[in-house]
């Protein structure tokens, strides 16, 4: 066993532990962070596959960006962790389901492979200068460029909405009416009270 081998199996037991933990941890914040962890691996079993860009864009764009409006989310918002727990069985029937359907899929491929089968011709060998990186730059910013600025917009919809939803009324939160004051009179501030002085004798 080749030390490329036992580090591919390292990291896939270390994400199949953090991808387990991110459905059952109790507090939400422990869920995000094992997220956080299964997304890190990833990024480490890409690199194996030498598709450098993918692995950074996973931890740049999920771990930076997705995983803090998730975190953000979860700690600001008043979210009810037992009112989503009490549906978690009422789900589990169909999660098994589509687990197992995953498995039943990914061990045809692997049977299939090794059958010495093949889905499609073998993939050409690439130069030694190669950049995966420019090439698929290239193909993001020419031929999927509209897709790419929708997406942009979405992300930046998401994190509007969610700036929405801490700002929103909640019993005892005190807010700024700025038009209010502004339109405030000099009578309804202040008040002159006449006081009689007494007299000496």
């Amino acid at each position: 066993m080749t030390f490329q081998t036992v580090i591919f199996y390292v990291f896939a037991f270390v994400l199949l532990a953090a991808a387990l933990a991110v459905i059952t941890a109790r507090n939400p914040v422990h869920a995000a962070l094992f997220l956080v962890l299964a997304f890190f691996t990833t990024s480490g079993l890409w690199l194996q596959l030498e598709a450098e860009f993918l692995a950074i864009a996973l931890v740049l764009v999920y771990v930076g960006a997705v995983m803090v409006l998730f975190l953000f989310v979860v700690m600001m918002l008043d979210i009810n962790v037992e009112k989503l727990r009490a549906g978690f069985a009422r789900y589990l029937p169909l999660g098994i389901a589509v687990a197992l359907t995953i498995v039943a899929q990914i061990g045809y491929v692997i049977w299939f492979r090794s059958q010495g089968l093949q889905f499609m011709t073998a993939p050409q060998g690439m130069p030694a200068d190669y950049s995966n990186t420019k090439s698929l730059g290239a193909v993001l910013y020419t031929q999927h460029v509209y897709a790419f600025e929708i997406a942009s917009v979405i992300l930046l919809l998401a994190i509007v909405a969610s700036i929405t939803l801490t700002m929103r009324k909640r019993p005892g939160h005190k807010v700024q009416d700025i038009a209010k004051q502004v339109a405030v009179r000099r009578e309804d501030r202040v008040r002159i009270v006449k006081v009689e002085t007494s007299k000496e004798s």
